[in-house]
């Protein structure tokens, strides 16, 4: 048998992982499932906006040629304007680099930051294409923790605690996914400390930034640390309802001494000769029209009413526990292990799915081993919500340790 790549060893997907196998076994069978799994709003009902449509459909023709590596000049100037109206500074359009989605970009960026036994600190819990990438890159994650009891703050002893020698980068994501937290202010400013004192380089994943809810502030990591080597990264996929057009992109900022690492983004950039096109001729009309995703936002709006429908039942179940995302549309609840009989978080999904037919990820998925948590993706509409938390309630119920 030929052998895989030792990079691709420790690569895990839990989002696509088992349990969603298991789950298409099963609506295969006829077993209709509650796919709470993957946060793809398209998949539930939400549409794109008219402006969206509209952008792209009457702009087609001019998708059809392969278009500039870095990305269309005007897609490219209205990411300009929209990052320098979120205070960051001394940036142009060729700090600016568009993508099919930031899966792509985070790929691009590490591959060309990143080198063998290079340390990155990463958070607990975190979206695995980022842990996935640095173990395809073969660099080293390094995760420090995010504190439920603090907002899922990250903590910052923890984070100063585990930098080395072999340290170069910090990751940040913020709003964050898994657990829907909006840092402070004074934990980002402390975070850009850290890079000033070692002389890391900080990733800032922010594509949740117009999903804030709570009329809460949001702050951009790189506005907030000019002076410090910093890549932001951004997208439309989840604000504007387009996760199928792969419509990302990274920011280059804080001085030249990132030159080194955009010249090696570009070489692969142009590899791939351009981004698609398409996705592109969508940019400046979303970033354009707020008032289309700030509307999911208020009450009424689709996310906040279902994060209040889902939130009302898990908080009235014993032995549950959650801290209330401020923004997205994720909530990594906690259970008590000594009030029910699972043996851990994959076993807990396993018997939800069998039992309830409803499909969530477990915390390892996310590279989260403390307790027992699991990632709930609330995209269905309200009743639906409410219905599912309310089977899942049922379900802990039937599970308590008597």
């Amino acid at each position: 048998m030929i052998r895989k790549s030792e990079r691709v060893r420790k690569i895990h997907s839990d989002i696509r992982g088992p349990l969603y196998e298991e789950a298409l076994r099963m609506q295969a069978a006829g077993t209709k499932v509650l796919k709470l799994n993957t946060g793809n709003p398209a998949s539930f009902g939400f549409t794109l906006p008219d402006s969206v449509r509209k952008a792209v459909t009457e702009h087609l023709d001019e998708a059809v040629p392969y278009c500039d590596v870095k990305g269309m000049p005007a897609a490219r100037e209205t990411i300009l304007r929209y990052h320098q109206s979120r205070g960051l500074q001394g940036i142009t359009m060729d700090d600016i680099f568009i993508g099919n989605g930031v899966s792509e970009m985070a790929s691009m960026l590490m591959t060309a930051l990143m080198g063998s036994a290079d340390e990155i600190l990463m958070p607990a819990p975190c979206y695995s294409l980022w842990s996935n990438n640095a173990y395809t890159c073969g660099s080293i994650p390094v995760f420090y923790r995010c504190d439920p009891e603090n907002g899922w703050n990250p903590d910052l002893k923890d984070m100063e605690s585990k930098i080395n020698v072999a340290t170069k980068a910090i990751l940040v994501i913020n709003p964050n996914n898994p657990t829907g937290a909006v840092y402070s202010k004074e934990t980002l400013l402390k975070i850009a400390d850290l890079a000033r004192k070692y002389n890391l380089v900080l990733l800032s994943d922010e594509i949740y930034d117009r999903l804030v809810m709570d009329d809460l502030p949001n702050y951009s990591l790189a506005a907030l640390a000019p002076d410090v080597p910093c890549v932001t990264f951004n997208g439309l996929s989840k604000s504007h309802i387009i996760c199928g057009f792969r419509c990302g992109w990274m920011v280059f900022s804080g001085g030249k001494e990132l030159d080194e690492v955009k010249g090696a983004v570009m070489q692969l950039a142009a590899m791939r000769l351009c981004g698609n096109a398409v996705t592109q001729l969508a940019v400046p009309a979303a970033l354009a029209d707020e008032e289309s995703t700030k509307a999911m936002l208020v009450p009424g709006g689709r996310l906040y009413d279902q994060r209040k429908a889902t939130i009302e039942v898990l908080s009235k179940v014993k032995g549950v526990s959650l801290v209330p995302n401020r923004a997205a549309f994720y909530l990594f609840p906690a259970l008590d292990k000594e009030q029910f009989d699972f043996e851990n978080a994959q076993d807990f999904a396993m018997r939800l799915l069998h039992e309830k037919h409803i499909l969530v990820i477990p915390g390892r998925g996310f590279d989260w081993h403390e307790d027992l948590r699991f990632r709930i993706v609330m995209l269905p509409g309200e009743k639906v919500m409410r219905e599912a938390m309310e089977e899942l309630a049922d379900f802990l119920e039937k599970h308590r340790i008597k």
